[in-house]
């Protein structure tokens, strides 16, 4: 039986690109998404199950892993590609749209990991792999809500590796320092922006590490970035 992946917060951009990737190793792919008819097209190409979820929703959570329970039994890697930016100065932000934020690109993280990991600790093996961005490292003006995100993120990454790699579970951590290269950013160098089918070929040989050498986090940024 082949191993699975289910891909939480898909879209067409990296999500689409892990897809491709992960579905090229002759992996079953499995994508969620708030709105899943986005997804339709990379969902043909690979081949690809399809779950309506909002990763923010403790309800919704429950429910994708009750569905793929039916449908694959516990995923083999469960990536968490949710995150929601909501720029301004501290003064401005409204405060329940910063909630918002924060259950999208922290909360919903705990989520997802609390499911898949008490699934693959039964089994005795998983991996678990989390987008992070600059924001979860190093905080910029007019975007606390977003770090305040990204590194809750980070931290509960870190704390699961602690905890989850001598249970056998693999935990990443992939920090995205820089623009993905998209159809919205095209008129940018592309030296200065990431391709999305070489960041999920990081994903991929992090997926592949043995774990007598695992890593649990790295950072990924154009060569000409600087840090």
């Amino acid at each position: 039986m082949s191993e699975t992946v289910l891909i939480v917060g898909a879209g067409k951009g990296l999500s689409a690109s892990l897809g491709r990737k992960f579905h090229d190793q002759g992996m079953s792919i499995h994508l969620a998404a708030r709105n899943i008819e986005k997804l339709e097209a990379i969902a043909d190409e690979v081949n690809a199950g399809l779950y309506r979820c909002d990763a923010s929703k403790i309800d919704d959570v429950a429910n994708l892993f009750s569905e793929v329970d039916g449908n694959i039994g516990t995923p083999d890697l469960v990536i968490y590609n949710p995150s929601s930016r909501l720029p301004g100065g501290i003064a401005d932000l409204d405060p329940h749209a910063t909630l918002e934020s924060l259950m999208v690109t922290c909360f919903g993280a705990f989520l997802i990991a609390q499911q898949a990991a008490s699934r693959m600790q039964k089994r005795g093996s998983g991996s678990i792999f989390f987008t992070g961005a600059s924001a979860g490292v190093k905080a910029f003006p007019n975007s606390s809500s977003f770090a305040m995100g990204k590194f809750g993120l980070r931290a509960l990454a870190q704390s699961l590796a602690r905890e989850l790699h001598p249970q056998n579970i693999h935990i990443g951590h992939f920090v995205i320092d820089g623009g993905i290269r998209s159809g919205s950013i095209a008129n940018r160098s592309e030296d200065r922006t990431l391709d999305p089918d070489a960041i999920a070929q990081t994903y991929l040989d992090f997926f592949k590490q043995h774990r007598s050498a695992w890593a649990w986090e790295i950072e990924l940024r154009p060569w000409i970035e600087t840090f």
